[in-house]
């Protein structure tokens, strides 16, 4: 992976919009919260092969850490804290988040395909 370039990331979410797509998404502190201090409460969310379709898709930010909103018919999905991204067997979009261990902190994934499981 490597570090969000705004424009690339806006283009290559272009390319997703008005089709039926697979949208993975994933936040976490996981073990890394309770590792750290036990009385820390472990949150996370995590959502794969959601299929939808968006009519919008937005990149902002600055001091690269970025926000992904993708806004559908009747909704938004959105993703906050992203920081890397990469192009997995060219068709598709990784976008991760990670703190400054380099832990995953939030995922998101666009793809015309379904991911494996």
């Amino acid at each position: 992976m490597k570090p969000i370039e705004i424009n690339k990331v806006q283009e290559k979410l272009e390319n997703y919009v008005n089709k039926d797509v697979y949208v993975h998404l994933e936040t976490t502190n996981g073990a890394y919260a309770s590792h750290v201090n036990k009385n820390a409460y472990n949150v996370g969310a995590y959502i794969r092969n959601a299929k939808v379709t968006f009519k919008q898709a937005k990149i902002v930010g600055s001091e690269n850490v970025y926000r992904v909103g993708l806004k559908m018919e009747m909704g938004w999905i959105y993703a906050e804290g992203l920081t890397d991204y990469t192009m997995h067997e060219d068709t598709k979009l990784l976008l991760a988040g990670h703190d400054r261990e380099g832990r995953l902190m939030v995922s998101l994934q666009i793809s015309e395909t379904p991911f494996n499981y």
